[in-house]
């Protein structure tokens, strides 16, 4: 065998298993389809590399993957870091409650305790200091304050680091100068955050702790080889392992290729791990026996944004980190519903990019391709409506919010493409508490809610949050891996990312994926 490990895609699950595994003493490789970015490198300009395209990769391999279905859209990273290079940095554990049911038997809350630790300590988590917080934040404790329930406000935990000291007017364009550079407890140089807004799109201060500067650092150092721009596109099982198939992209075209292992880790996310595995069960027959529970009981983790706008006070979007704090209703004290508020954020560049996107794609209907996934026209120009008079801009408050949904998606394939069939109706429920809630709270602050035209017109929703697909479950009847991350029926071939959650957990998810992570590598017999 060319490896002892492949992992295939480096986003929370494959960047601990990958880490953990070289820990070990195992040769591992990662392959992961997106480029290695930095700061120099952030698309920041609409001409620079935005869209990662599932019709010509080979040409469009940028920073966002975003892939719309009949009723909702799913939103991800590409590049070394997956996911953590475009998440608000939430890192959150989720209520006990979630536990109770839809899981294996090994896995329990308690379980799970020391693994989110550890999790916590890798990542270096942090809340926003006080002195800090944003106009957003400062609005959510006042919401909760004024509805009698400020013990439910609390800050955010999060991926990024901090200069405690600084001293930093909100109402003042950000500056990188107030940046403060320094090594990490892994050895990576990073910098403080200046609140430059940039969470989402790439943080030029490098304040993010994001998977680059800690397990894939520590993978990198302990002998993983990380093969940036390397698309998977085939599992075939062999004596004594897999072949992985992939192609490589270079110079505009691709270069295909294979490499075998003992083990396979695939840790594409919700989405890509379970596209993949569908293609090799019902497309290539590489890996025929996969469990028919293959793409049931997918969730988006119950993702929703209400936007409000206060025309008496500035919030400034576009400043601070993206999430800050929540409000926390997981008691399901609502109407019996479980979920929890926190206050959103949006860059002005991206803004501008949607702007001259439109634009591009109106003069130039060859550049058609642009809006593969961002085919939500409605949406987009809304965003762009803000764009087009920023003093309307800074006075809008993003109200977001994650819950549990009903968690009954299906992935499958449709003419060999993903596909997913979403129906809304069990999940309607916790959608309009989650909007009355948001009303309610933007009310008590003077602010006006409206809601965007996709769920007005149609109930479209997005997320960044998918999940399941590969769940969990005791048996090749309920899931698709065991409770250790192996595949049903394929000895050494595992799943560890978003795809293995059983049902949504109604906060930020990365924790509890990389926490899984970390057991599937603990226990994986070595």
């Amino acid at each position: 065998m060319d490896f002892d490990v492949i992992v295939i895609g480096s986003g929370f699950g494959g960047a601990v298993t990958s880490c953990r595994l070289a820990e070990k003493g195992k040769k591992v490789l990662v392959l992961e389809r997106g480029k290695k970015w930095d700061r120099t490198t952030y698309p920041r300009e609409p001409q620079d590399e935005w869209i990662w395209s599932h019709v010509d990769p080979e040409q469009y391999h940028g920073w966002t993957d975003l892939r719309r279905f009949k009723g909702m859209a799913v939103i991800a990273g590409a590049g070394v870091g997956g996911g953590s290079l475009i998440y608000a940095n939430v890192s959150a554990v989720p209520p006990e409650s979630v536990f109770e049911s839809g899981w294996p038997p090994e896995i329990t809350f308690a379980v799970l305790q020391s693994y989110y630790a550890t999790v916590a300590d890798v990542l270096d988590i942090h809340e926003v200091p006080q002195n800090q917080w944003s106009p957003r934040v400062r609005l959510m404790k006042e919401a909760a304050d004024k509805l009698g329930q400020s013990q439910r406000f609390r800050p955010a935990k999060l991926a990024v680091s901090f200069d405690s000291n600084l001293v930093y007017d909100f109402d003042t364009e950000p500056n990188l100068k107030n940046s403060k550079r320094f090594t990490n407890k892994h050895g990576v140089e990073q910098g403080t955050c200046a609140h430059l807004g940039e969470c989402d799109i790439g943080c030029r201060a490098d304040a993010k702790n994001t998977l680059d500067k800690n397990y894939l650092h520590i993978a990198d150092k302990n002998g993983a080889e990380i093969r940036p721009l390397h698309l998977v596109t085939k599992i075939e099982a062999i004596a004594g392992g897999y072949r992985v198939y992939h192609q490589e992209f270079k110079n505009g075209g691709s270069v295909p290729g294979s490499t075998t292992a003992e083990r396979v880790i695939l840790a594409a996310g919700s989405m890509g791990s379970t596209e993949l595995l569908l293609q090799c069960r019902d497309i290539h027959r590489t890996l025929p026996g996969l469990s028919p529970s293959l793409g049931k009981h997918w969730s988006s983790n119950g993702d929703f944004l209400t936007p409000a706008m206060y025309l008496r006070r500035t919030l400034w979007p576009d400043r601070g980190t993206t999430i800050g704090a929540v409000i926390d209703y997981l008691d399901a004290s609502d109407n019996g519903k479980t979920y929890w508020i926190q206050d959103g954020g949006t860059p002005n560049v991206m803004n501008k990019y949607f702007e001259a996107l439109l634009n591009r794609v109106r003069k130039q209907p060859s550049e058609s391709h642009l809006l593969e996934g961002f085919n939500m026209k409605s949406l987009l120009q809304h965003l762009t409506l803000f764009a087009a008079n920023f003093d309307v801009f800074k006075h809008m408050m993003p109200w977001f919010a994650q819950g549990v949904d009903a968690g009954d998606g299906e992935l499958l394939l449709t003419n060999g493409t993903l596909d997913l069939k979403w129906d809304i109706t069990r999940s309607l429920p916790l959608f309009k508490t989650i909007e009355k809630r948001h009303h309610t709270l933007a009310e008590a602050t003077d602010g006006h809610p409206f809601p965007l035209p996709t769920w007005a017109l149609s109930h479209e929703l997005i997320t960044p949050h998918p999940l399941g697909g590969c769940n969990m479950a005791a048996t090749p009847n309920d899931g698709v891996v065991n409770h250790e991350g192996e595949v049903f029926g394929y000895k050494n071939l595992y799943v560890a990312d978003g795809a293995i959650i059983p049902k949504p957990l109604g906060v930020n998810p990365s924790r509890t994926i990389s926490a899984l992570a970390e057991r599937i590598a603990d226990r994986m017999r070595v």
